[in-house]
């Protein structure tokens, strides 16, 4: 499709728990169905004539290269994890780009896609190469994840009441290495995969050089700078649950249908939103407003319509 470089753009984030639809669906087919249920809802968009950067998560995925590093470390050198974001961007580019190439062909819409490794330069001295609070891998119980603490010199941490998992640095997204190639490929019509995994961290040297550094950027950050830094109108926050909730799992749990910034800020203050879960999401919600674009949406990948005032779940605006 010959998509007008001034169309509106809108950047969708699909969560890495997204793609995985329960514990007994966590194999690599599991997770290309489960992208090829997103790329269907993702394709009106596009028809609709909007231009379309889509990034994801990796939390899940990230860890399972850890752990299978880890368990054959005696038999071959273990996996920076660096390395491991950057696997997880194109295997799980690789299931998306195919996944929407394949929906394209089959609703007769041409339209290119290309997913991009993309690095994200981030401070080497941010403060949460102390304080590791990104949880990643599969969720465990207390015992177990107290026995990898113990054996394996984890942190470790609870979750949002979902179970335990094991928490890495996760610094603040500063620059998108990519950027200018990203915007390009955008303004020739491309649907855009970049940023998977919030970006391979990365530092500049005292020479200008880069180099990687261990951690896992979150993705709606690292999203909502791409967002910004693209002038986007709509930001979609793609994730496991329909609705931002208030007193989430409780037996006063009110989910939200619209909310204003200042709506959102008070209810932040007020710890309705987890760390680690949905706190990231409404704080880049927030950023990505006070910067200037129109309005946030944060659903479950079905919900997606052509018709964005349509779609059922939390609409965030100024």
């Amino acid at each position: 499709m010959n998509v007008p470089d001034n169309a509106p753009l809108v950047v969708i984030a699909i969560g890495g728990n997204s793609l995985i639809t329960d514990p007994e669906h966590m194999g690599v087919l599991d997770q290309y169905r489960a992208a090829g249920e997103t790329a269907h809802y993702i394709v009106p968009l596009i028809k609709q004539g909007y231009r379309v950067l889509v990034t994801h998560g990796n939390g899940p995925q990230v860890g399972f290269i850890l752990l299978r590093s880890e368990l054959a470390r005696d038999v071959i050198h273990q996996v920076p994890l660096a390395n491991c974001v950057a696997d997880t961007q194109g295997s799980i580019g690789l299931q998306i780009a195919q996944s929407l190439q394949n929906e394209f062909l089959d609703q007769g819409v041409q339209q290119a896609v290309t997913a991009i490794v993309t690095q994200c330069v981030v401070d080497e001295y941010d403060p949460s190469f102390n304080h590791p609070s990104k949880p990643i891998g599969p969720f465990m119980s207390e015992e177990e994840a107290r026995q990898r603490e113990k054996e394996d010199g984890w942190v470790i941490g609870e979750d949002a009441g979902r179970g335990w998992r094991r928490l890495v640095p996760s610094p603040e997204p500063l620059e998108i290495i990519e950027l200018p190639a990203i915007r390009t490929l955008l303004d020739v019509g491309t649907l855009v995969i970049a940023a998977g995994g919030g970006g391979i961290p990365v530092i500049y040297r005292q020479d200008g050089e880069l180099r990687p550094r261990p951690a896992v950027i979150d993705k709606d950050a690292a999203s909502c700078l791409l967002a910004c830094e693209l002038d986007a109108s709509v930001f979609i926050i793609s994730t496991d649950v329909d609705k931002v909730a208030l007193n989430f799992g409780t037996d006063e749990q009110v989910e939200i249908d619209r909310m204003t910034v200042a709506e959102s800020r008070k209810h932040l203050a007020a710890g309705h939103f987890a760390a680690g879960s949905m706190q990231p999401k409404i704080e880049s919600a927030l950023r990505f407003l006070e910067q200037g674009g129109e309005e946030v949406i944060i659903t479950q990948p079905q919900n997606l319509r052509a018709d964005l005032q349509s779609i059922y779940g939390t609409h965030i605006v100024p």
